[in-house]
């Protein structure tokens, strides 16, 4: 029997002949040293500071996993750095803060405002030129560059008051004569607001540092060392140099240190590092076992399987850092309105001057000074700017933690919109396990023939029930023929031959569209088997058949309260499955799901993928399988099982580590509470910057007499940062 649509090309998936492509395999190049937390794409090999956006570029997780312990952490060089800059920038300016607002303190009455005046540019010199020099830096190059942003408006306001109360002390000639004399200088200004962006970038590094903890706990899983087992001798041996194939042994109560077999001995493992589940499981000869999980009582031998950046350990910490260096979509937003907001706050600063100067009461220049010098600092759009990348970096780690890995920060946006999730069945909602439960053969040949014809041809299939029937003839100890020619027909079944005869396993269907009679006795008992939740293939010989197997595969123990979660979201479900009909729709009817597409191949589940979203829907589907690649690929948002295959993981853009929907539920609640706090973030940016320029412009001056001191604009500034971080920093108790 042969299959009406050519056999498929084993490299390109097609019947067509293509030309051979010599690829060049490029050695990617080694990650950024230091990265920007909020601007993807900035790196350097160098610590320093963004040019986009002028915040300090911090250690790349990626980076940093072969770093030996003694080079240190770079986060805390920087944390030292600015806390020395804080204690002797707030020791300098005590003296000014004094001189310029404690007149009737004993110790300064007698110091003549001249005087004062210079003590005061004596001590506020070097807070702004010296210690706050990083700050300064920074304003610079945002002008050299053009990349306005927080650290422009910082230093148009420090430098304006400076070099005011510079020319009145050295210059006052230069001032108009009601600005030069008996009016107050603003050097404290100047040095108070270097002081408290230094704090607040202090406050602000420590909680960034604090949004990394996902990826740091995750790093520090791995052991340093293995036990190395070679002619009999164990060996203490660095994590680095274990190599596939080798022999290690683990002992009670010790670290895993990469992924591989068990091959002699038993223990329990807790997993939980994998799984969320507190439970140990056990692990026999044959069991894999996962680097970064925890060995119990037992000790036992296992051969290294996935070492260095193969072990799923490191390649949850590559997919979670890179994916918190990506971009949401409502970053746009955010990116937009900061691209004119820092030139529109100049332009208000600077109308702000000019309307002080020209209608303000005297000493106009004075008034004009102070007001512009508010506006500018309380303007600064670094509430904004954190907004949205501290939520996506909390959040996106806060799942890894979780068991759910999230490709980047646009994948994380798109599954709050979700309306139908798509299901495969098998490895999906069941355990991908199946076994068989029923042979029947026809009249004339016994059960142990049929089981042997039909498995000497599915050994060469690596389809999950062709393992179930290949497992059930070694439990039975029959061997297998030798089988030639084998074909495998994508959506069918598989054919070989064994000596002069043909013999085809696969669908009913798949016969029926090829002209093959079945009798009505086997299809009603295939019916009969289908309608009790089982898979059936007929085995053929020769284009006649010789019976059915019926296989089953258990339904994983978490599906039917991961239904019941996601249908609590209101999500549509859909299970799409190349299964016969009667076998989905007994699957279906126990698990409570909305739709069934059954007996499709995987051209036609991308089709059903494309047509939902069609019709303005949004899309996510969840498998396991080489089959359901495409159909990943195509949907809003493809979900793999950890436990799948590397086809299907890659084609995703979730991975659910355990292979658990459970976790999928998981995924969507994380994601609806992280948009929400990333709108909370904004909101609070906006209302913040919308209330604060006004204010600080001296709107209510006409009516109450009120205006903003620089020093209290710095202060709300620093805390409107803080404010955003804290509240992004909720997601890590998130559950």
């Amino acid at each position: 029997m042969q299959p009406n649509a050519p056999t498929s090309c084993p490299h390109c998936s097609s019947g067509e002949e293509k030309p051979v492509i010599v690829e060049t395999i490029i050695k990617p190049a080694a990650p950024a040293a230091y990265i920007c937390p909020m601007c993807a794409g900035v790196g350097s090999d160098k610590p320093g500071a963004c040019p986009q956006c002028g915040i300090a570029l911090e250690k790349n997780p990626l980076a940093r996993r072969n770093e030996p312990e003694c080079c240190g952490d770079g986060g805390d060089e920087e944390v030292r750095d600015l806390w020395w800059r804080v204690r002797w920038s707030a020791a300098m300016t005590i003296p000014v803060l004094l001189l310029s607002m404690g007149m009737d303190l004993p110790v300064i009455r007698g110091i003549p405002h001249e005087a004062s005046g210079w003590m005061q540019f004596v001590w506020a010199t070097p807070v702004v030129f010296w210690v706050g020099w990083p700050l300064l830096g920074r304003f610079g190059r945002s002008l050299l560059t053009l990349k306005l942003n927080m650290f422009t408006l910082i230093g148009l306001g420090v430098l304006a008051a400076w070099v005011y109360s510079t020319v009145a002390v050295f210059a006052p000639h230069l001032l108009p004569h009601e600005a030069a004399h008996g009016m107050a200088l603003y050097f404290e200004s100047a040095a108070v607001i270097t002081v408290l962006v230094l704090v607040g970038q202090l406050l602000e590094l420590r909680a960034r540092k604090a949004t990394g903890s996902a990826i740091r706990a995750l790093m520090n899983l791995a052991p340093k060392t293995a036990l190395l087992v070679r002619d009999g001798v164990e060996i203490d041996t660095p994590v680095e140099a274990i190599q596939t194939g080798d022999v290690l042994r683990i002992k009670p109560g010790a670290r895993i240190p990469v992924d591989g077999i068990v091959t002699e001995g038993s223990s329990s493992v807790d997993e939980s590092m994998l799984t969320g589940e507190p439970m140990p499981r056990t692990k026999e000869a044959g069991a894999r076992v996962t680097g970064g999980t925890v060995n119990g009582a037992g000790s036992f031998l296992m051969r290294a399987e996935r070492v260095g950046a193969n072990t799923l350990l490191s390649q949850i910490v590559e997919m979670t850092a890179k994916a918190q260096a990506s971009r949401a979509p409502i970053q746009r937003l955010a990116d937009r309105v900061s691209a004119w907001f820092v030139p529109a706050v100049v332009g208000v600063a600077l109308l702000t001057f000019l309307l002080w100067w020209s209608f303000g009461p005297q000493p106009s220049l004075a008034f004009a000074v102070v007001n512009a010098v508010a506006v500018l600092i309380i303007a600064c759009p670094c509430a904004l700017g954190l907004a949205t990348p501290m939520a996506v970096t909390v959040g996106l780690g806060r799942g890894a933690q979780l068991g759910v890995l999230i490709k980047n920060a646009e994948t994380l946006e798109r599954l709050q919109d979700i309306d139908i999730v798509m299901l495969d069945k098998t490895g999906t909602l069941t355990e991908g396990k199946p076994s068989v439960t029923e042979i029947v053969p026809l009249p004339g040949l016994s059960a142990r023939d049929l089981l042997a014809c039909a498995a000497a041809v599915e050994a060469f299939s690596e389809h999950p029930i062709a393992a179930a029937i290949v497992n059930a003839a070694k439990e039975r100890n029959i061997p297998l023929a030798t089988v030639t020619d084998f074909q495998s027909i994508t959506g069918g079944g598989v054919l070989g031959n064994i000596g002069e005869n043909e013999v085809f396993v696969g669908q009913a269907s798949f016969l029926k569209k090829n002209g093959i009679f079945i009798e009505s006795e086997c299809l009603a008992r295939s019916a009969q088997l289908q309608a009790e939740g089982c898979t059936v293939v007929v085995v053929v010989l020769n284009e006649k058949p010789l019976g059915l197997i019926a296989i089953k595969d258990k339904i994983k123990e978490t599906t039917p309260q991961a239904i019941e979660a996601l249908h609590a979201l209101g999500l549509k479900l859909q299970m799409i499955t190349g299964d016969a009909q009667p076998t989905a729709q007994r699957v279906a009817k126990d698990l409570g799901i909305d739709e069934v597409a059954a007996e499709v191949s995987p051209k036609e589940k991308l089709l059903h993928v494309y047509q939902a979203r069609g019709k303005d829907r949004h899309v996510a589907f969840a498998g396991d399988g080489i089959n359901d690649a495409p159909a990943l690929a195509a949907a809003d948002v493809g979900i793999a099982m950890g436990t799948g295959t590397e086809a299907a993981i890659e084609s995703a853009s979730i991975t659910l580590v355990k292979g658990d929907l459970l976790a999928l539920h998981q995924a969507f609640a994380l994601s609806r509470a992280t948009m929400k706090i990333i709108r909370q973030n904004m909101l609070f940016a906006f209302l913040y910057n919308g209330l604060g320029i006004p204010l600080a412009a001296g709107l209510l001056y006409p009516f109450t007499g009120w205006l903003l001191n620089p020093m209290i604009a710095s202060v709300a500034m620093s805390l409107s940062s803080v404010c955003v971080i804290l509240n992004s920093l909720r997601l890590r108790r998130f559950k």
